[in-house]
């Protein structure tokens, strides 16, 4: 333990370990505390620095000290651009010396140099509290500078739009809400040791140097290449302003989903929907964790299969969703694989125009691929996923356990989703893979690092183009053909799984670049080696009793959403690790490649 864990435990007695290494696992890192005015940033930060026998320091305390004034008085005689120089000088001057709890002023989050600072010594806290909570809370307090006017309560709630895509990018958000402070206290601990459990990331491989560490992130991308560090569990998070999200990747997180979902939203109910196979797997296990943390559930369970992502059964969960009296404000939680989250997400995405939504992944290609991202859907007679909406759920755990139940087959399948990360952007990854792909299947800290890479790899873009209106649409790679596969074999799981068509897509994929003089012979051997080494097809004769033609393929693809005017569109490879978006690629280029690649 550290000094200051040691200092803890002498000063307060065995009965606060807990708070001791808590301490002890910040490393000198500050806890501060960010939210808008009236999240009860001073009062919990008072109570949270005595429960964990830490100074606290409030920046805006701290700022009238050094003014002389109060900011009341800074802003009346200096202007707020003033007051938020100083403000971020004084955050800066609070930091250097840890650990602490700091309590921040409402915009002190804003500043970007200032979000950079605390994370790189701190531990960034967000009180997040509804709008009608904090104006109950505001309202009679005549100090506020900002909330000077004529409609004090309009001025706010343009604030907290303005501000909250901000607040999100703290590292973890406790919910506040009224009631008694120990209890407000007791959520943040308990969060920051979830959080804590979780962090750091593994380094993304072929992670681009960023800002004034770039060189040592550089360096530590390198080492990692070639080395599996003892990764048990990791956390990746997933950018996208207020609808941020975190996914967590380790062992046992079923146990935990309850308390998980009562901290992200106190007092939601959920309805669970899962399949057959996995319900008698893990739900005992997600029901008792529920329970214990008090949330009131449904269960829904629907057939296994790909079948499930019908009309039909979405129209049967839809209406048992509004049948166990769900809210708005509640959840519905995904349980399974990547049909499961498909389909319940869709509902989440429609019931009461848009309900809260988790994902508890159990296959490898849902915790790596279609648990991320908000695609939500349900297929049609004209093809896969062509019914749907972007839904991002709130939350995704990836419990590392429930692999172990997986059957063989299914991990291979899911493991062609981990290579395409590789593939598309990301060289270093798919040598690690070529070099550790055993140790991947057989478990353990490669097996983590695997996925939380390909988790990172996913969340990098998915930030970066939500909507699939350009870069996101490289994760498609091996898909346009791999559907068409799957729609001509009428989604028969026996005889091709949805992986199994992407790993026959993407060594497609790499042929026909190579075809068009795109991409070297070798790395299409080599892509196709890899993936017969795991035992993954490669080759449209290898799927049992299927006699596909160039015409019907080409027809299938003709469905695919990604076509444009009638344009085939492509994820095309330069190389290994370099892929790119192909539109309005020639049919008859097409046909001519799949006519020879279908005689062998």
């Amino acid at each position: 333990m550290t000094a200051a864990a040691d200092a803890l435990t002498d000063r307060t007695g065995p009965r606060d370990r807990r708070a001791a290494a808590l301490v002890d696992a910040l490393k000198g890192r500050s806890i501060v505390l960010v939210g808008f005015m009236g999240c009860g940033k001073s009062s919990s930060g008072r109570r949270l620095a005595q429960r964990l026998g830490l100074p606290f320091v409030d920046a805006d305390v701290e700022i009238e000290a050094a003014a002389g004034m109060t900011i009341s008085e800074i802003f009346a005689k200096h202007g707020e651009a003033f007051f938020r120089d100083g403000e971020r000088r004084v955050v800066a001057r609070l930091l250097e010396d840890g650990p602490r709890v700091v309590a921040t002023g409402g915009g002190a989050f804003l500043n970007e140099g200032t979000r950079a600072r605390i994370r790189a010594s701190g531990l960034s806290v967000w009180l997040k509290a509804e709008p009608d909570v904090l104006w109950r809370r505001v309202r009679k307090r005549s100090h506020r500078p900002l909330l000077q006017g004529p409609d004090a309560e309009k001025t706010m709630r343009a604030l907290i739009a303005e501000r909250y895509p901000h607040y999100a990018k703290a590292d973890l958000t406790v919910v506040s809400r009224d009631g008694p402070h120990e209890t407000a206290v007791e959520e943040i601990v308990s969060a920051i040791e979830f959080h804590l459990r979780f962090s750091p990331d593994p380094v993304p491989f072929g992670a681009e140097p960023d800002g004034p560490a770039g060189e040592a992130a550089a360096a530590r991308t390198s080492e990692m290449t070639r080395t599996t560090e003892d990764i048990s569990s990791a956390s990746v998070r997933v950018d996208l302003g207020a609808r941020s999200y975190d996914i967590l990747i380790g062992r046992g997180l079923i146990d935990e989903a309850g308390a998980c979902l009562a901290r992200l939203a106190p007092g939601a109910a959920c309805a669970v929907v899962t399949d057959e196979n996995v319900a008698a797997a893990h739900l005992p296990r997600l029901e008792r964790s529920l329970g214990r943390a008090g949330v009131r559930h449904a269960m829904i369970v629907v057939p296994a299969g790909e079948g499930s992502k019908s009309y039909a059964v979405f129209e049967r969960v839809c209406d048992e969703v509004l049948a166990a009296r769900l809210e708005r404000g509640d959840f519905v939680v995904a349980l399974g694989g990547g049909v499961v989250g498909d389909l319940a997400g869709f509902a989440a995405a429609s019931v009461r125009r848009g309900m809260g939504f988790a994902q508890i992944p159990t296959s490898l290609l849902a915790q790596v691929d279609s648990s991320v991202g908000g695609k939500t859907g349900i297929n049609s007679r004209h093809g896969k996923n062509l019914v749907g909406a972007f839904h991002q759920p709130s939350l995704v755990l990836a419990d590392a356990d429930a692999l172990e139940t997986l059957p063989e087959r299914e991990f291979r399948a899911g493991y062609a989703e981990v290579v395409k990360y590789g593939l598309i952007n990301d060289a270093p990854f798919f040598a690690w893979l070529e070099e550790n792909w055993r140790e991947v299947f057989s478990g353990g800290p490669a097996r983590v690092r695997a996925i939380a890479t390909s988790c990172r790899a996913k969340a990098a873009i998915v930030g970066r183009d939500e909507r699939e209106s350009g870069e996101r649409a490289l994760l498609n790679l091996g898909h346009t053909f791999g559907h068409a596969l799957e729609r001509l074999n009428h989604y028969d799981g026996a005889r091709l799984v949805h992986g199994e068509g992407v790993a026959i897509g993407m060594a497609l994929a790499f042929r026909f670049s190579v075809a068009l003089g795109l991409c070297p012979a070798a790395d299409a051997a080599r892509v196709a080696a890899h993936l017969a080494a795991v035992g993954l097809p490669t080759r449209v004769a290898e799927i049992d009793g299927l006699a596909v033609d160039a015409g019907a393929m080409l027809e299938a693809m003709a469905q695919d959403k990604k076509v444009e005017r009638g344009q085939l569109t492509f994820v095309l490879a330069r190389a290994v690790g370099d892929c790119h978006v192909a539109k309005g690629v020639d049919a008859s280029a097409a046909r001519a490649f799949l006519e020879r690649e279908l005689t062998v």
